[in-house]
């Protein structure tokens, strides 16, 4: 059998499995159950894929995942979180389009304390967009800064897909979550010089003077009591991944243990609280254990039909220097974004992607902020755009899915932008972990 027609038949059949509407991970398994008995020799073949996918999923690298999640779920069951929105919102006053801007300045904070862009968006979409819209704002400028700065969750440690990516791909863990900090940081500065500036053009888009004005500690106590404690959790996260005193999965832990201290500091974490918690990270990383299991598989039955060595022979029979190379696999992401969740992408691109990576030598934390970027748009884009999904969910009734995309179009071009930036001057992406050793 050629090369290309056992890729026609692998992604043929993911595709139509996905498209009939089987999970992800039920998908990948079920092709890799049948791969196995045509590429590599029936039950042998059977045994060897199961074996080589059990040691995929027994790797040290994927523990910091439920630890992220697990960080996550406990201020979002508690209530802390709430109190972030709080204390962010007492302190930002005479700002055009306030409102908006504390959605992100919080969503930045929760991006630094959380592994979960579905979570963040939830949140904040029903804490927050209900008001917006009460007190007269227009339903883009209510609902697109939370979907934006949603997206922008995976970016910043901790991030459970940043994880997963750096697992799946190779490409150091450590190195990808501090490469995806500063990207993350500029994304929500620009996003609220968007705000600010759209609505000083058009005042219509917000009220004026919608804040309670408070004074001293009644202004600043929150900053000092909530959400100054809760942003340590990052610089225990970062710092001790930056520092070398711990791998990424201790940093995780840590990160996981001080979020656990401030829950019991703060007298909020209650027996049946932590056990809801445990539960929802427990079937969150089961989740991405049956994920890894089959993206193994797929890759392995890749490999043995010979389509990724055609694939890699066919490309680089075309001359592509490193940089439209990487243009290419960018916008093939761009457009995947569109039509499939982000674990798919991976899934479906890294075993093509990373062999191309290595031979180009192609800096891949540089890359794989790029991938970070692409998927964090992705979140975004229609017609399937999960965290677009999300906030319609949580929105009220009359709110359509075609106003959900309106609003959150400003901020896939910014995002578009980004990469473009990123593209031009790779330090945005390699500088800090550079710096700081990742």
């Amino acid at each position: 059998m050629t090369w290309s027609l056992a890729l026609t038949l692998l992604f043929g059949g993911i595709l139509l499995l996905l498209l009939i509407g089987l999970p992800v991970a039920v998908a990948f398994l079920a092709l890799n159950v049948l791969g196995a008995f045509v590429f590599m020799g029936g039950l042998p073949g059977l045994d060897q894929l199961a074996r080589n996918t059990m040691l995929a999923v027994s790797t040290f690298s994927l523990t910091p995942i439920p630890l992220f999640v697990l960080m996550g779920e406990v201020l979002f069951q508690t209530g802390l979180a709430f109190k972030v929105i709080e204390g962010i919102e007492r302190l930002i006053v005479r700002v055009p389009g306030r409102m908006a801007v504390v959605a992100v300045s919080a969503g930045t904070v929760f991006s630094a304390i959380s592994g979960s862009t579905i979570a963040t968006t939830a949140m904040l979409g029903s804490a927050m967009t209900p008001t917006m819209l009460k007190r007269g704002y227009h339903p883009s400028l209510a609902m697109g800064p939370i979907m934006a700065i949603g997206a922008v969750d995976m970016l910043i440690p901790p991030s459970g897909l940043t994880v997963l990516l750096g697992s799946l791909s190779g490409i150091s863990i450590s190195g990808l979550l501090i490469g995806g900090i500063i990207p993350g940081l500029i994304l929500a500065v620009v996003f609220i010089a968007y705000i600010v500036l759209r609505v000083r053009m058009n005042p219509s888009l917000a009220p004026q003077g919608d804040e309670n004005l408070y004074h001293g500690w009644a202004r600043y106590g929150l900053l000092f009591t909530h959400v100054l404690p809760l942003i340590a959790i990052f610089g225990v996260v970062v710092g001790s991944m930056a520092g070398g005193v711990a791998t990424p999965t201790e940093s995780a832990a840590l990160g996981a243990f001080a979020t656990l201290v401030f829950a019991m500091a703060y007298r909020a974490l209650t027996f049946k609280l932590l056990v809801r918690s445990f539960k929802n990270t427990l079937v969150v990383s089961a989740m991405v254990l049956f994920i890894v299991v089959g993206a193994t598989g797929f890759s392995q039955l890749l490999g043995f039909s010979g389509a990724s060595d055609g694939v890699l022979q066919a490309i680089g029979a075309q001359g592509f220097t490193a940089m439209q190379s990487v243009l290419i696999m960018v916008c093939v992401l761009l457009v995947l974004g569109c039509f499939v969740d982000q674990v798919s992408m991976m899934l479906l691109t890294l075993p093509f992607f990373m062999p191309m990576v290595a031979a180009l030598k192609i800096d891949p934390i540089w890359f794989g902020v790029l991938f970070l970027m692409a998927m964090q748009i992705g979140l975004l884009s229609p017609p399937f755009g999960i965290i677009a999904f999300t906030m319609k969910s949580v929105v009220p009734a009359h709110i359509t899915m075609k106003q959900v995309f309106i609003a959150v179009m400003p901020y896939v071009v910014i995002g578009m932008l980004m990469i473009v930036a990123i593209l031009l001057f790779p330090p945005i992406a390699t500088w800090l972990p550079a710096l700081l050793g990742g």
